[in-house]
């Protein structure tokens, strides 16, 4: 087993050769160190503070598969475009796949080929993949946005509770729970809830100092809308609306005010 400071570098190496990225955000290390050694973790990080990255390198540097389970097709697709771009052997199964893709797919996996395998939570507890995924031999299981879990959470998913189920059918697997949104109360339940084992608890930083919210009492509809977006001349804006309908109308009046 090679040492701490083998695993560094062997890491810097493959940060450098697959991402192009010189050095680790703050956690990022504990996190692939975390899987790495086959710790069970939980990872809580801002959007775009780069957790996926704690489960996608460890890939490239162990045998075995790594399992993701991700709640969305556009998410799945997002993250395996990203990694093939990048020369990493991924790829994905959903419903969303011709048979011709998905048959493809369970032949990477089955070859070894494929270091990473994107599913549904559905998917992957309803037993249909168990078979394959013994063949091959999964060292870790990734559960993306795991505040799906919990049932204090904001966007429960009675099937994420259900992928301690897998545990038992791979006893030798890590796991790596990773959310962007956890009260300490969701953190709990998401630690109790997948049975995690000794898990490294990894809570990042959530404050932004570029950030600041402000409330203003509505006045005026559209045009005080558009007061505030000429408030940021030349910078980017998003704007959320309530529907596809106000979203168009928005985006229409915009348009025609010049923006």
């Amino acid at each position: 087993m090679p040492s701490k400071g083998e695993w560094s570098r062997r890491i810097a190496d493959v940060l450098k050769e697959t991402w192009g990225f010189e050095v680790l955000r703050p956690l990022q290390q504990d996190g692939i160190e975390a899987n790495l050694f086959s710790r069970d973790s939980l990872l809580v990080m801002p959007t775009g503070g780069g957790k996926s990255l704690t489960y996608q390198l460890p890939s490239l540097l162990l045998d075995g598969l790594t399992v993701v389970a991700s709640p969305l097709i556009s998410l799945m697709k997002d993250q395996v475009d990203g990694l093939i771009a990048n020369g990493v052997p991924a790829v994905s199964l959903h419903s969303g796949q011709d048979e011709k893709t998905r048959h493809h797919n369970r032949q990477q996996v089955q070859s070894g080929q494929a270091k990473l395998l994107y599913v549904s939570p559905e998917l992957l507890v309803g037993g249909s993949l168990n078979g394959l995924l013994l063949t091959v031999g999964v060292r870790a299981f990734a559960i993306d946005e795991a505040h799906c879990i919990s049932q204090w959470g904001h966007d429960f998913r009675p099937e994420y509770r259900r992928l301690a189920d897998l545990r038992e059918v791979f006893p030798e697997a890590s796991f790596h729970a990773c959310t962007a949104t956890a009260t300490p109360q969701v953190r709990q339940d998401i630690l109790d809830a997948l049975g995690l084992v000794d898990p490294a608890v990894l809570v990042g930083d959530f404050d932004r100092p570029n950030l600041t919210l402000r409330i203003r009492r509505r006045e005026g509809g559209r045009d005080q809308l558009v007061e505030e977006v000429r408030r940021h001349d030349g910078e980017g804006v998003i704007i959320y609306a309530l529907s596809r309908k106000d979203t168009e109308q928005i985006a229409a009046r915009l348009c025609k005010e010049g923006m």
